[in-house]
Parts: structure tokens; C-alpha cells; sequence
């Protein structure tokens, strides 16, 4: 951000080292910001408009493209801030740029803290549907999942107001570093211990006559799929909170400092991450697919409803 966390981040970081600051232009940020932006709405409005979405793990897709689309919006709004700031029409410091940068703080550190709500409340979903797949549709009903997501946007809200508001603190960093191992570990644990269990359920049911696995066989495919959008969210957060880890262990240390000269290369893998997603999800989903060309092309667009 123009004065929030991210450049706070960045201008902590004082370079003693002959490795030179990676700098990249200002096109590849607005480019990556409206893209993830447009794909990540068209996942929000496929889910709404397609019946065959309204389903818990769809809703639940849906809420984790939303804060996707906080991010990018973040990280557009932030740009065009830049822009203003270059040709003279916004003062940096002045009052309205610290109260727009404020904002831009607040989406970027809900969209951190949703995307992983979001990734747990996907795993609950997948382990009940592998492991209860008789009881699923009485366990996660339309109406728990929607509590459910109200709780998220709640706490996510509220916490990444707060994030945002004490953005100055350095405990704020220590903060976002152990949010992010814990879920981290968290969200593995569950997800080892799933696949775990499927494999011992999958090989009692092989047993069985005619068994063909289906709902099981089913609930895997979707705990593979979002174990896949897991890995990614990791691959592209982690080396941001590493530098964090690094600038508070090292501050000094110039093969930190050589790490720490590829931030502006960590906040585009950041910024990615909300790109790659919904390719997965249209990759990994036919009814998303099918969706996403009617909607592409304008083909009976009123069959949604």
C-alpha cells in the first residue's frame, strides 16, 4: 500500500547487500489486479445465477472467491492510488490518501483471513461428505452453510478491520506470521488425516459386491481438488510471510537482505494466487464450465433462475 503494511513491509527493508531490489513495472500489478478482479466475479456470479451451484462446498467456493475479489480490488484500488500519486492529482500523505490506503490495508488482511476460513470450512465440508456421505445432506444444510459464512464474513471483518487499524504495530507482523502457521498446520492436519481415513474406507468398500464407491469416490475428487487450491494459496502466500520471518529474524543479514530484494516478485505471486483459482475451479468443475460458457457466449442465460 501507498503507507499501509505491504510498504511498510518493503521500506523496513534496507538493502546492505549486492543483491539489487527486483523492481517491476507498474503495468504487471494493474494487469494481474483486473484480471483476478473479472475472474473471480465471474466465479461469484456463476455460483448465485447457476441452481446446480446452490450447494455448501460451491457456497463455500463462492465465499473464497469473494475474498479473492477483495484482494484484487485491493491491490487495483492501491495502483490506481499510485497513478494519482505519479501525475501530481493525490497527496501521499495527505488526509485522503492515508483514509483510501486504510481501506486497501482493511480488504487485503480480510481477504487473507477469509481465503483461510474459507479453505477450513471446505476441508469440515469434504470430511463430511467422505465420511458421512449417508448423514452430509443433514449435516451441512443450505442453512448452517449460510451461518456459516455469515460467522466467517463476521470475524473476517471485524479482524481485518482491526489488522488494518494497528497496521503501525509490529505486532501486527508477529500476528499475521502465527495466523498463518497455525492455520497452516491446522488445515494439513485435517487434510492428512481425510485422506488417511479414505484409504482405509476405500479398501474395506473395494471389498464389498458391487461396490462402486460413488459417493466417496465423489468427496475425494473434491477434497483433490481444493487440496489442490490449498497448495497453491501456500505456494503463493508463503514467500510473503517469509520475508516477514526473515526481516524480523535477520533485519541485518545480507543473505536475508538478498531475499528480501525479491519482495516486489512475492507481492506478484501474492497477487496471482487469485488468478490461478478460478482456472482450478473451471478445470476441476464441469458444471462450472458449462456455466462459465453460457455465460461467455450469452447462451440461455435465463436457465440459471
Amino acid at each position: 500500500m501507498i503507507n499501509g503494511p505491504l510498504s511498510a513491509v518493503a521500506s523496513l527493508t534496507v538493502n546492505q547487500s549486492d543483491c539489487p531490489e527486483v523492481m517491476l513495472p507498474f503495468s504487471l500489478f494493474f494487469t494481474i489486479g483486473v484480471v483476478s478482479l473479472v475472474e473471480n466475479l465471474l466465479v461469484v456470479v456463476a455460483v448465485i445465477h447457476n441452481r446446480n451451484l446452490h450447494s455448501p462446498m460451491y457456497c463455500f467456493i463462492c465465499s473464497l472467491a469473494a475474498f479473492n475479489t477483495l484482494a484484487s480490488l485491493s491491490k487495483t484500488c492501491e495502483n490506481l492510488m499510485m497513478v494519482f500519486v505519479d501525475v501530481g492529482h493525490l497527496d501521499s500523505r495527505g488526509y485522503l490518501a492515508r483514509k483510501l490506503d486504510d481501506v486497501v490495508d482493511a480488504l487485503l488482511c480480510i481477504s487473507f483471513v477469509g481465503s483461510f476460513s474459507s479453505f477450513l470450512a471446505i476441508a469440515v465440508d469434504r470430511y463430511i461428505t467422505i465420511f458421512h456421505a449417508l448423514r452430509y445432506h443433514n449435516i451441512m444444510t443450505m442453512r448452517r452453510a449460510a451461518a456459516i459464512l455469515v460467522g466467517i464474513w463476521l470475524v473476517c471483518g471485524t479482524g481485518g478491520g482491526l489488522m488494518a487499524a494497528f497496521s503501525d504495530h509490529a505486532g501486527i507482523q508477529v500476528l499475521f506470521l502465527v495466523l498463518f502457521l497455525v492455520s497452516l498446520a491446522l488445515i494439513v492436519f485435517l487434510y492428512v488425516h481425510m485422506f488417511l481415513l479414505a484409504r482405509v474406507h476405500a479398501r474395506k468398500i473395494a471389498v464389498l459386491p458391487g461396490s462402486g464407491g460413488g459417493p466417496e469416490r465423489g468427496g475425494l475428487r473434491g477434497a483433490f481438488t481444493l487440496t489442490i487450491l490449498f497448495g497453491v494459496f501456500v505456494f503463493c502466500w508463503a514467500p510473503f510471510f517469509l520475508h516477514l520471518l526473515l526481516m524480523m529474524a535477520c533485519p541485518l543479514n545480507p543473505y536475508c537482505e538478498c531475499y528480501r530484494s525479491l519482495f516486489q516478485l512475492h507481492v506478484v505471486l501474492l497477487m496471482s494466487h487469485a488468478v490461478v483459482d478460478p482456472a482450478i475451479y473451471a478445470y476441476r468443475s464441469a458444471e462450472l464450465r458449462h456455466t462459465f460458457r453460457k455465460m461467455l457466449f450469452c447462451s440461455n442465460y435465463r436457465s440459471y433462475y
